[in-house]
């Protein structure tokens, strides 16, 4: 059996052409990004639908996404809160904001959607001092040396049985190399360990493999 990495990169072709329903909004999506020059790190389709089953299945109206980039995954979530609901997705470069924010117009879900453009830290914190309402999910796709800063102010913003999901947990390995000592690579095993320990939360982590490689995510509930 072939397990190279095209062989994963295929598998997720499969599995992306069988179940996954991408129209020309999320399409256009990703090859604006491209066309802007972002770097190519936003979930793969598949994934994105992933994302948005979690939310549908927590019921989900309200989403907090750390890190926006074209907005590929916030199209997804958006589309999973439905009408009424509300996705906040936060952007340090506004470069990256504005292909966004033409790509949710083009999505039909710029109603739906809140940039907020600066720091992640400090546009937690201050969300967290305005005391809005909890999110029910909470998907942490940003830099990862700030992984274990995010999820402190992340559970000042959600509520019992809100859902935490974190990104690129696996890093093609490097996780358990000791001798890697790259903050990114840190600020992973630091999150992890914090989900771990934290008696506020339930988690676990998957790996996953496919056309972003050898990866994984992390998901906890709030107790």
């Amino acid at each position: 059996m072939d397990t190279s990495e095209q062989a994963w990169s295929d598998v997720d072709a499969y599995l992306v052409d069988e179940l996954v329903k991408q129209d020309d909004a999320l399409l256009a999506a990703r090859s604006s990004a491209r066309e802007h020059g972002l770097p190519p790190i936003e979930v793969a389709p598949n994934q994105g639908a992933f994302l948005a089953l979690v939310t549908r299945i927590a019921h989900a109206r309200r989403v907090l996404e750390v890190g926006t980039l074209a907005g590929y995954s916030a199209i997804w979530f958006a589309r999973a809160v439905g009408a009424g609901g509300r996705v906040t997705t936060v952007e340090l470069d506004p470069r990256h904001a504005a292909v966004a924010r033409e790509n949710f117009e083009r999505a039909g879900v710029a109603d739906l959607v809140d940039v907020e453009v600066g720091p992640a830290l400090d546009v937690l914190a201050r969300l967290a001092e305005q005391g809005v309402e909890p999110y029910d999910v909470v998907f942490i796709d940003a830099d990862k040396a700030n992984m274990p800063a995010y999820l402190e102010l992340t559970l000042r913003l959600v509520r019992a049985g809100s859902v935490i999901v974190g990104d690129n947990m696996v890093r093609s390995g490097a996780v358990i190399d000791q001798s890697n000592n790259d903050p990114e690579v840190q600020g992973v095993r630091d999150f992890l360990h914090a989900i771990g320990t934290d008696p506020r939360l339930d988690g676990t982590a998957l790996q996953t493999v496919g056309s972003k490689g050898w990866d994984g995510f992390a998901i906890a509930v709030v107790r």
